[in-house]
């Protein structure tokens, strides 16, 4: 039983071992999606355990003729929009670095054991992505993120933010030059 559709109509059956399956599969991208956005490991877990249980509540309202990984990621949205919206965003200055407190979600990088050195330059490019990454605004981020990191569609990317796929499209190149750009000046 892969198919989330039939994990769907089990889980709505009573079948909590078709819900489980289902967080173990959008657990992890749901996750790296809201620490970005957030910025606050903690706080990105318990987003992504409400994630979980507000979709559970409404399941029975989820329409099949959309991809739950869409219909999952704009619940996420909504509730990342409701953070910013209570809580005031820090901004930091552009020349300012960020803190490396360990508290902050780095890019994935599939370990392939390179050597100390190869790990070192990692990290390094890491910690540059990190630092242009959260000088970009919210909203370009926020796509980036979608894109680059959990892999979403351009028309997944739409769905969700209530966009036309040609400005999903616009805002991710925006991003990515940027991006880009804030590399070039810290070399």
């Amino acid at each position: 039983m892969n198919d989330d559709q039939e994990l769907v109509a089990a889980t709505l059956k009573g079948n909590r071992k078709a819900f489980e399956m289902i967080i173990r599969k959008y657990q992890q991208p749901l996750l790296n999606y809201i620490g970005r956005m957030v910025g606050e490991r903690e706080l990105a877990l318990d987003f992504t355990q409400d994630v979980f249980l507000r979709a559970y509540a409404c399941l029975p309202s989820y329409r099949p003729q959309f991809k739950l990984s869409t219909w999952l990621f704009k619940i996420a949205s909504n509730l990342v929009i409701d953070f910013w919206r209570k809580k005031k965003i820090p901004t930091l200055p552009l020349d300012q670095p960020l803190e490396e407190d360990g508290d902050g979600f780095c890019l994935q990088i599939p370990d392939d054991k390179p050597s100390v050195a190869k790990t070192f330059e990692l990290g390094e490019l890491r910690a540059r992505i990190d630092r242009a990454l959260a000088r970009l605004p919210a909203a370009l981020r926020e796509l980036f993120v979608w894109r680059h990191v959990n892999g979403l569609s351009y028309e997944e990317m739409a769905e969700i933010k209530g966009l036309p796929v040609g400005t999903v499209k616009n805002k991710v190149f925006q991003a990515k030059e940027l991006i880009r750009r804030h590399l070039e000046e810290e070399t």
